[in-house]
């Protein structure tokens, strides 16, 4: 059985192991820690029974000056070990960080980006997780790929009466 809980502090290196065995794009250690040090309930990791870290997701508020509003989410990464994929993973721990957005800071929207040649992540997005593609940003990763910069609408997604999601 695997559970999605929330970050801890102690999380860090397993979610940067998640990142670095994963993606393309990594992080500093101090970055993990910034996420934990402003938004520490916005992150979620996917654990297996005995502890290990599979999955998980970085996520935080907008807090760039001159953002549309400072209550839109932003995704920063979403990772998932290939072993344990195709089992609901990045559709849960989203799930949890977009909640947990709405629940706590009223989101109206989440953004995220994904590069133009990621078809398996552009379909999660998209088909499974309902997001739309905003505007192309060119050249947006450090390797000069262009990325999709894609948001959802959150608004009646998670109703503050509604129960926790039981997984």
């Amino acid at each position: 059985m695997i559970t999605i809980r929330q970050a801890r502090a102690g999380d860090q290196i397993a979610m940067q192991q998640c990142n670095l065995m994963n993606l393309p794009e990594n992080y500093h250690m101090k970055y993990y820690l910034y996420h934990f040090a402003t938004w520490p309930e916005l992150s979620f990791v996917a654990e297996t029974e005995n502890g290990r870290v599979v999955g998980y997701v970085l996520a935080k508020m907008n807090d760039d000056s001159g953002a549309e509003s400072p209550l839109d989410g932003h995704i920063t990464s979403l990772s998932v070990m290939r072993s344990y994929r195709r089992l609901g993973l990045a559709e849960r721990l989203m799930n949890q960080a977009q909640r947990a957005m709405v629940e706590l800071y009223g989101s109206k929207c989440v953004s995220l980006h994904v590069r133009v040649s990621n078809k398996a992540a552009f379909s999660l997005y998209k088909n499974t997780l309902k997001f739309d593609v905003d505007h192309t940003e060119k050249k947006y990763y450090a390797d000069g790929e262009d990325a999709y910069a894609m948001k959802k609408n959150l608004e009646g997604l998670y109703p503050a009466e509604m129960d926790s999601l039981d997984f």
